[in-house]
């Protein structure tokens, strides 16, 4: 059997959630009749304390019809050098919104209050880009699943509020973090101006995300998926895939945080390993040093049925999930004490 840690993303559905896929209740989503998308939608929305939300394909999109519907052409949006949206997204901000990026270097994926604040553009010079967004991720990918501490979070909000700023956050594994840090979502609700949160990785859904803010800005948002080929027919069988997610595989999400954690214990008394950023959640990137490359590495745990992923010249990648057992976990442990 195949353990594959290269990303969060490799889950599939369980025989009960397929089973709820199979008994869902189905409409035309495009004029809002599926029942089960409906359902979803509100169950999310409820969840984070927020007005309404939108079913999507994939975070990317949920992600840049957000920064769509808070820009204009020629502004300008805030993000750490390493967030998804920047490098991750087919350079979207560009083609979607026409905006540009003022990455920042943050600690880790995250940025503070402080950066925000001396980065934002004089609205009274007109050669420079209008400052309006700033997009948060949490957890952050390739921080190595590093998580926002909450306050960090609303002094950021302050600053905001303070230069008539837009907050969006890139929750693609905002449910690691909630769990990880022992949050209420609705915490989360009550300082973003919109927030995106997938389905598709440690929830374990096929496919989704939803895209969550107020009344007026969803219906805008609605248009907007529209435009970028995104209304979905009888969704409502991918729906309830999510809908079980939210109900049954949150609160596991400590386990593959744990899972993480073991496999950086042995990891670290490799002399062949280098820097091992702090684990937080289900996300290890460390480095790799002689004898081995970051691919030779991973192609040494290839020969064991083993999948992780070099994601530079130094650095590899493993995430856990739901689909990686304690067996299996156990068996990649073996495999690295013996290299």
């Amino acid at each position: 059997m195949i353990t594959d840690l290269r990303s969060d993303t490799f889950t599939k559905p369980s025989p009960a959630m397929l089973e709820a896929m199979f008994k869902a209740p189905v409409g035309d989503d495009v004029f809002g009749e599926d029942p089960s998308v409906n359902e979803l939608e509100s169950l999310t929305a409820n969840l984070f304390g927020m007005e309404n939300a939108l079913f999507c394909p994939s975070g990317t999109m949920t992600n840049q019809i957000a920064i769509k519907c808070h820009t204009q052409p020629g502004d300008e949006v805030m993000c750490d050098k390493m967030s998804h949206v920047f490098i991750y997204e087919g350079g979207g901000i560009a083609f979607n919104s026409s905006c540009q990026v003022k990455p920042l270097e943050g600690d880790r994926g995250r940025i503070t209050a402080d950066q925000v604040a001396e980065s934002i553009n004089n609205t009274e010079d007109p050669h420079k880009a209008k400052s309006s967004l700033v997009s948060l991720e949490n957890t952050t990918n390739r921080g190595g699943g590093s998580c926002y501490n909450f306050n960090d979070i609303q002094l950021i909000k302050e600053v905001c509020l303070t230069n008539n700023l837009r907050l969006h956050l890139d929750g693609a594994r905002i449910w690691n973090a909630l769990v990880r840090k022992n949050e209420n979502p609705k915490e989360y609700g009550q300082i973003f101006d919109s927030i995106s949160v997938c389905l598709s990785k440690g929830l374990g859904a096929p496919v989704g995300s939803l895209l969550l803010g107020k009344k007026d800005f969803i219906h805008k948002a609605r248009r907007v998926r529209k435009v970028f080929g995104g209304g979905m027919r009888q969704a409502g069988y991918m729906a309830a895939a999510g809908i079980y997610a939210l109900k049954y595989n949150i609160q596991r999400l400590q386990q593959d945080h744990s899972q993480a954690e073991k496999i950086a214990d042995a990891l670290a008394k490799k002399d062949f390993i280098g820097k091992i950023m702090p684990v937080e959640t289900n996300i290890l990137i460390f480095e790799v040093h002689e004898p081995f490359t970051p691919k030779e590495f991973c192609n040494k745990l290839h020969q064991h049925k083993i999948l992780c992923l070099p994601i530079s010249a130094t650095q590899v990648r493993m995430v856990t999930h739901l689909d990686v057992t304690e067996e299996m976990i156990n068996n990649l442990i073996r495999i690295i004490e013996s290299m």
